[in-house]
């Protein structure tokens, strides 16, 4: 292990792997430009630390972005080695895991720097339905850097010094951060609907972890089975008091307990989520009437009506499911009498986002 790794981005990588199984991939790489006296600027790795290592003995490649360098910056090879790591990833069948804390675009690579974003771009949309795409905020994720995230199949945000944007909230007409910090994790998990999963960055990298355990390791996977030590018979005495909130009553009958849910904060009518039956990862889809808390106080009310947002939530989520060739278990445990009332154009998309569950259309994740 190179004396890269022991910076900032070489410990979030120590820490999300199995100990010891870390192999770093071009570790000699560095800044080819020479404009604006680059040549005197140290740029260990290019700003970013690529290889491969196994979560629960699975094989995973990940590469974690170094802010001290450059301020992690996207430039020409800094761009290749991520690209290279996505071949590698794509041939073997293994998930890739992004780290991100990037000032954006390098501006002294200039038009080599933009090119670079458009193969990091066009790995991913090529990798995508085949194998799983995961990337973790821990800090700025600025300018290009941001479509990255949206393109990926789950997104994981530090809570307080993540930050998302393609413009920051200050370029926004009438806006301030004071006023609405639109790049917070605050505000991008609960209205873009890109963002999974928001916390310290120990217990991202430990959701990280329970999800890619959950997940087929490619679209051919069909072998992603643990043993099952549950009871398949136990009785789930408490389900009827929890039907309001479906993500409690998805927890109950889970193995051993176990509900992943994603996209937590966003449309929380709609529950989508991973969980275990007999020992085999199954999607799941619910509306849900009721929000409880940790202390198992109410927290939130909803009518039972199909919103629009809830509807866009339902379909990304079985788009992500099915090109996983993971089975998908929708369960319904409170009436959902009609669409939310609104203006006729309001009726409008909520239909048009009913349809995309039952279709199955393929689509980049949207806010709606």
């Amino acid at each position: 292990m190179s004396n890269a790794t022991q910076s900032l981005a070489g410990t979030r990588i120590t820490s999300l792997l199995d100990a010891n199984s870390f192999v770093e991939i071009g570790q000699g790489v560095t800044a080819r430009s020479t404009d604006f006296n680059l040549t005197e600027t140290k740029a260990p790795s290019d700003g970013v630390i690529t290889g491969y290592g196994v979560i629960d003995d699975k094989l995973v490649y990940v590469y974690s972005q170094d802010a001290s360098v450059l301020n992690g910056t996207v430039g020409e090879m800094h761009a290749k080695k991520i690209t290279r790591l996505y071949d590698l990833a794509m041939k073997t069948g293994a998930p890739v895991i992004g780290l991100v804390d990037c000032a954006g675009i390098r501006l002294q690579e200039a038009t080599d720097a933009l090119e670079a974003f458009g193969q990091i771009y066009l790995k991913q949309t090529l990798a995508s339905g085949v194998i799983p795409q995961i990337t973790a905020i821990f800090g700025t994720c600025g300018g290009g850097m941001a479509v990255i995230p949206s393109l990926t199949d789950f997104t994981f945000m530090e809570s307080k010094k993540g930050k998302m944007f393609v413009n920051t909230p200050n370029a926004l007409e009438g806006n301030n951060t004071d006023k609405c910090d639109t790049a917070a994790a605050d505000f991008q998990s609960k209205e873009t609907g890109v963002i999974d999963g928001v916390g310290t960055e120990d217990e991202i990298l430990g959701q990280i972890r329970s999800l890619v355990s959950l997940l087929p390791s490619n679209n051919e996977d069909t072998d992603n089975y643990t043993e099952c030590t549950d009871d398949l018979n136990r009785v789930c005495a408490d389900l009827a008091n929890c039907a309001g909130d479906t993500a409690i009553a998805l927890s109950q009958i889970a193995d051993n307990g176990e509900f992943f849910e994603t996209t937590a904060d966003y449309a929380k009518d709609k529950v989508t989520g991973f969980i275990r039956l007999n020992g085999a990862t199954v999607g799941a889809v619910a509306n849900r009437s009721e929000v409880y808390d940790a202390e198992g106080k109410k927290t939130e009310t909803f009518d039972g009506s199909i919103s629009a947002r809830g509807a866009r939530k339902a379909a990304d989520f079985v788009t992500s499911v099915e090109i996983s060739s993971s089975p998908c278990l929708p369960a319904r445990m409170t009436s959902s009498p009609t669409a939310a009332p609104g203006t006729p154009v309001t009726f409008r998309k909520i239909w048009s986002q009913q349809m995309l569950p039952t279709t199955g259309t393929l689509c980049p994740r949207t806010s709606a």
